[in-house]
């Protein structure tokens, strides 16, 4: 392959083997489709939740965790995952996890009742759980270090796309086709990106010999997971990662279609299109935010300038009263362009680990992303049903105390990344 200084040559590959530009812009896109279901099913249940409420009866608290306990399973795997990528590879992990993905997508799809939906979202998010951190595992092979953040914010970007499928396109699906014939394509589309991932994709760069891991046992396996836990820094990045993402998730895949529809009245179409402002905004400031580690030349600042412009959205949204359309617009747009921080995040998480515990590193505290949406989906429909007990449309006030405790829980992320130490980015 014609070989390009400025691609690759990640850390599983030879010295001074360079890359096809190619090669890895096409790997990329092909991993990318799998993250992209995978965005897709999170945030799914926002636009087509108040017709969830009024299909199923479903109380506030139900709502949260039918959305919440695809977070919970997605959490929990995570460990074990993490395990199976650093012995087994991440492309067959990924490959296994499409069957449990496609199944969940058609249980859900024809689920009755509120506990078969629940047992399909489980299914998705055990399908899913390989589908961010495998590839990552991936492009640690694939590219240079100091590339990591920039193919990380790329791939975020690029399965952004599941987000805005999630929103506009979806109420236009589930106003014309249903909301459960939704699914059944979603479930065929996932099968084809499986199909390209098992085609298209190798664990390691051509040419580069295979990386030599010793395959480890259960208990060698779970001392990898200690080390891990007691690397320096680790925990203070560790509560950050337990709120990054959950602040966006939180509203883009749950609460923003209720708050639009029983404060503002705004029907399935109008709710798919501030949802999609917020998926567009927050899918290209994955790009933007996933290099800014070159113009600082760390990972510390942008992380903690991204996060209290985050908090301060909250704060406003928390204070605010209902909003002109305008206003409304404006804090979509903003919120989404301020929340794009994590590539960063990861970047600095990938650099504390050596080749060996990637996987579990990378995982251990994907389980803290998860958990943490698990955490804030559960814990703002816990206050939202304790507001307005019994009731299906829900009032201004109890939104606001949902959003409020988002800024709480984000603070508190922040006050302990403070004492994480910086890292230069990597030369």
């Amino acid at each position: 392959m014609k070989g390009d200084e400025n691609t690759a040559g990640g850390t599983g590959a030879p010295s001074g083997l360079q890359l096809d530009l190619w090669a890895g812009i096409w790997l990329v896109g092909v991993l990318s489709t799998a993250q992209l279901v995978s965005q897709f099913l999170r945030s799914a249940i926002s636009v087509i939740g108040p017709d969830l409420v009024t299909e199923l009866n479903l109380s506030a608290a139900g709502l949260a965790l039918l959305s919440s306990s695809f977070f919970l399973a997605f959490a929990l795997a995570q460990v074990p995952v993490g395990m199976l990528i650093d012995r087994f590879g991440p492309r067959l992990t990924m490959l296994w996890s499409t069957v449990l993905a496609v199944a969940g997508c058609i249980v859900f799809a024809f689920g009755p009742d509120l506990n078969t939906l629940v047992l399909g979202r489980v299914l998705m998010a055990l399908g899913c759980s390989s589908f961010y951190v495998a590839p990552l595992a991936i492009y640690s092979r694939w590219f240079k270090p100091k590339y990591f953040s920039t193919v990380t914010g790329i791939q975020l970007g690029l399965s952004g796309l599941g987000l805005l499928a999630a929103t506009s396109p979806l109420a236009f699906a589930a106003s014309t086709i249903g909301w459960r014939i939704s699914f059944v394509i979603v479930a065929v589309l996932a099968l084809l990106s499986g199909l390209l991932v098992l085609w298209w994709v190798s664990d390691d760069p051509p040419g580069a010999s295979k990386p030599e891991h010793k395959k480890e046992n259960l208990v060698e396996s779970l001392r990898g997971l200690a080390v891990v836990s007691r690397t320096p820094s680790f925990w203070p990045i560790f509560a950050m990662f337990c709120t990054n993402y959950a602040v966006v998730i939180t509203i883009l895949g749950l609460w923003g279609g209720p708050y639009l529809a029983h404060v503002y009245g705004y029907d399935l179409e109008t709710r798919g299109f501030y949802l999609l402002v917020l998926a567009l905004s927050s899918m290209t400031a994955a790009f933007a935010w996933g290099a800014a580690d070159r113009v600082f030349g760390s990972y510390r600042m942008p992380v903690l300038i991204g996060a209290l412009l985050t908090l301060a959205m909250l704060i406003w949204i928390s204070l605010a009263g209902k909003m002109s359309p305008g206003t409304l617009f404006v804090w979509f747009l903003l919120y989404g362009l301020v929340t794009g921080y994590p590539p960063l995040l990861v970047g600095q998480a990938r650099s504390m680990f050596p080749p060996e515990l990637v996987g579990r590193g990378l995982t251990l505290l994907n389980l803290a992303t998860m958990g943490g949406v698990f955490f804030f989906q559960f814990a703002t429909g816990a206050v939202i049903e304790w507001i307005a007990p019994n009731q299906t449309v829900y009032p201004l006030a109890a939104y606001q105390a949902a959003f409020a405790l988002q800024a709480v829980l984000l603070a508190l992320s922040i006050g302990c990344y403070l004492w994480a130490k910086d890292r230069a980015r990597p030369a």
